[in-house]
Parts: C-alpha cells; structure tokens; sequence
C-alpha cells in the first residue's frame, strides 16, 4: 500500500444506490444444513428453494395464531 492516496479527483457517492438490495449471507448448523441439502435432493429441488418453502410456511403459521 502507499502511504498516500489521492482522493482529489473522486466523487463523493459515485456509486451508491439507495435502493440497492443486499443479499445477506445466512449460516446455518453442519447438522442442519446437511438435513436439509438431504431432503431438497431427495425431492429435485435447490436447497434455497426448499428452506424458502418452509420459510414461508413458518410465517403463514405465525400469522394465523397472531
């Protein structure tokens, strides 16, 4: 690295986007995680897919019992 950089000629927020989404990452357990890369092969379908399904199922149990 230098001991200097010059910044004269930089724009402030050049490239920044408000509505910018961030796909956060998600850790999960070994043992979880294993679980559930079993059962999304066993039923042909991608990992995040399936953990989005029960994901989603999960709200709409929560929203019933509000």
């Amino acid at each position: 690295m230098r001991d200097e950089y010059d910044f004269s000629k930089g724009e402030r927020g050049k490239f920044f986007n408000p509505n910018a989404k961030k796909n956060l990452p998600l850790y999960l357990d070994p043992e979880v995680l294993s679980y559930f890369a079993e059962r999304a092969k066993a039923k042909g379908v991608e990992l995040n897919v399936l953990l989005n399904d029960l994901l989603k199922k999960d709200i709409a149990l929560i929203e019933g019992v509000k």
